[in-house]
């Protein structure tokens, strides 16, 4: 894709009012790419956005000799010459991308051994990868670590085995998915992620020809087949993306319509948007219709304070988190935000502090899950007052969902606000600027 403008100047104060697409998950997509390497014969994916981490693992998939033909929101991926791919390529090329260790089970079916560049990603809190290659060492995996990165490779192939994850990591629960299909024997995932992402990837792999069994509890349960063939798929709609455009609505006293949204993969957080006083209509997509989810601000605007807590699905999603808290600033009273699944997602809100929101971050647990942060001394609570009136600001994007919920907050506030770093939004967002234009913000690039 072409990124048009790195800084954006936004002028505050008007409503969103319109319609916007939304097509393929950015968390299932890229997956779904790196599952095509475990296929004897090409796949199809479609509902494909134009986003820059399709860019990146397209790149990634030709350094191995996967054939990528890309058209609008539809790509075809041919692993039949699949190769070795140089260290210093993939390093040049896997920049910030931490798709790379996903290849790794794939890598070793088709080629015996496989590379790991250093990884990158959104500066949200300790992404380990020693999820990952404890997985891959428990299924026959040797693991050496020189100055350029990971080589991985398995003398006996990957054999099937018992994996008790210490917490329900989406990424390393893709790792075992994609490592486990073409395994030695079976494989029991425990305390597995349950995404609907997750689910959509086991639906893919399902009509590759993979064996995979979702049980009660967390439990997944992959038996190991000795081929896959390519799929056709149409890939889950981007439910994180939905809500952020949600969120815009609501901080904005707008009204957007966000065609491809579904209601089922975005439940809880449909609960938490009408606690806060947000409304929405359902489109199930009836009469040959798009299907769609219209969010609006009630009349007159007032919102409601709420408290929440983050979670691994079904709970609330930690992506939903960041857009929430600048709709947050604009509710009546105290809302609290209890963050257990990335301790440092709430370093964003020093910003809109700076916009006049009225945020503040605790130690503590202020909630009543259990939380993995609880002993350790990172803010991950937040207090919100509200409702604060927020002015135009200077400011540096720090990831992806908290870059565009400082668009949301200078779209909401008072006044001119400079928005730098924007690379890190077209990471997940497609066509965010023409979208925008769309629902008549006022911006412009620079």
């Amino acid at each position: 894709m072409t990124i048009s403008a790195s800084s954006l100047r936004v002028i505050g104060g008007t409503p969103l009012t319109g319609e916007v697409v939304v097509r393929g998950a950015k968390n299932l997509v890229p997956k779904a790419m790196v599952a095509a390497l475990l296929g004897n014969t090409p796949s199809t994916l479609r509902n494909v956005p134009n986003v820059v981490d399709v860019d990146v693992v397209s790149g990634l998939l030709k350094l191995h000799g996967v054939g990528v033909e890309r058209t609008d929101g539809v790509l075809t991926m041919d692993p039949g010459r699949v190769d070795h791919a140089e260290p210093a390529e993939l390093n040049v090329h896997a920049g910030s991308s931490r798709i790379p260790i996903l290849m790794c089970g794939p890598l070793i079916h088709r080629l015996g051994r496989a590379f790991i560049p250093d990884l990158g990603g959104c500066k949200i809190g300790d992404r380990p990868i020693d999820f990952h290659l404890d997985a891959l060492r428990q299924m026959g995996a040797k693991v050496r670590k020189e100055n350029d990165g990971l080589y991985i490779d398995a003398p006996g192939g990957l054999r099937g085995t018992q994996i008790e994850l210490s917490f329900p990591s989406v990424g390393a629960t893709e790792q075992v998915l994609l490592s486990a299909v073409l395994a030695t024997g079976t494989t029991e995932l425990r305390n597995a992620a349950v995404e609907p992402e997750i689910m959509d990837l086991i639906c893919i792999l399902q009509k590759m020809g993979a064996q995979i069994t979702v049980h009660s509890n967390r439990v997944v349960r992959i038996e190991g087949v000795s081929e896959l063939t390519g799929f056709d798929h149409w890939a889950l709609t981007d439910r994180l993306e939905a809500a952020s455009w949600a969120c815009a609505a609501l901080a904005t006293k707008g009204d957007i319509t966000v065609v491809g949204a579904e209601q089922e993969p975005m439940l809880t957080f449909l609960n938490v948007f009408r606690q806060v006083g947000g409304q929405f209509e359902v489109n199930d997509g009836g009469n040959g219709s798009a299907k769609s989810i219209r969010f609006w601000c009630p009349e007159g605007g007032q919102l409601n304070a709420v408290a929440i807590e983050t979670n691994v699905a079904p709970g609330f999603q930690t992506d939903w988190q960041q857009p929430l808290v600048v709709a947050l600033t604009q509710a009546e009273g105290l809302s609290i935000v209890h963050e257990t699944v990335y301790e440092n997602r709430l370093g964003f809100t020093q910003a809109l502090n700076t916009m006049g929101a009225h945020i503040q971050v605790y130690r503590e647990c202020l909630g009543g899950s259990t939380c993995r942060f609880g002993q350790r001394n990172f803010s991950h609570s937040a207090v919100i007052s509200g409702p604060a009136q927020l002015h135009g600001a200077e400011l540096a994007i720090p990831d992806l969902r908290g870059g565009f919920s400082y668009l949301i907050a200078a779209l909401a506030a008072d006044g001119t606000s400079t928005l730098h770093g924007l690379e890190l939004i077209y990471r997940g967002y497609e066509n965010f600027l023409a979208k925008l234009s769309s629902l008549n913000a006022k911006y412009e690039e620079l």
